[in-house]
């Protein structure tokens, strides 16, 4: 096992993260306290949890995201809008939202960039993250979903969602983080559970860590794979 204490410095980089359709309001509180007492960065979760969520992060220094077009980023343009407003109205500061993959793979990137301009535009205050599924992605589509997020104001790109087949890599990172520069940050999302893991996406430049093993990160333990 890791020093805690050692670890304790990566708090500040992880989204504690609840995202299960099966996720309860029991969970919901629980991820709330566990982020509470080890000051991560924000608390990640849907936009229905996020009355429950603000009542026990209210104050606290912790942010609150909440996902927008979630899991498969195919929503129309207005229900992101809608959804976005919703989330921004009970109370998120941040907003992940998934791409359209469809529009991305179908050549259709004009689609793409005036559904982000728009989400920008009304959340002109928010951290936007925007969550590429890059499992789903070629290397051409990955840098044109990067390069469109950043000419649109975005402040984050994000590996995954976890629930497509394949989490965050490396190589993504790295590749995300060449077009990001210095102006975009990048987010590792998808099977980081352990804090070499975490510690390595860091070193990529992922600037933060999306996970539902914050607490197994920061002090040290290593789970077996899920």
């Amino acid at each position: 096992m890791s020093d805690p204490s050692h670890n304790r410095s990566l708090a500040r980089f992880i989204d504690h993260t609840l995202l299960a359709p099966t996720a309860t309001e029991a969970a919901i509180r629980n991820l709330c306290r566990e982020a509470l007492e080890f000051h991560f960065r924000a608390v990640c979760v849907s936009g229905c949890w996020l009355g429950v969520a603000r009542e026990m992060l209210q104050g606290s220094g912790v942010g609150l995201a909440a996902v927008v077009g979630f899991p498969h980023g195919n929503s129309s343009t207005p229900a992101k809008c809608r959804e976005a407003e919703a989330c921004l109205g009970d109370g998120a500061g941040e907003l992940d939202m998934v791409v359209n993959i469809g529009w991305l793979k179908s050549g259709a990137p004009e689609k793409v960039a005036e559904e982000l301009r728009q989400l920008r535009a009304i959340a002109p205050k928010a951290v936007l993250k925007l969550i590429l599924e890059t499992c789903y992605l070629n290397e051409e589509e990955k840098r044109l979903a990067c390069r469109l997020a950043l000419e649109s104001g975005w402040d984050f790109v994000k590996t995954s969602t976890g629930f497509g087949p394949a989490g965050a890599t490396v190589e993504d990172v790295l590749l995300m983080k060449e077009i990001a520069g210095e102006t975009m940050q990048v987010k590792a999302s998808g099977g980081i559970r352990d804090t070499q893991t975490a510690r390595t996406f860091l070193q990529a430049g992922a600037t933060r860590i999306g996970t539902s093993s914050g607490p197994a990160i920061v002090k040290g333990d290593n789970p077996e794979p899920l």
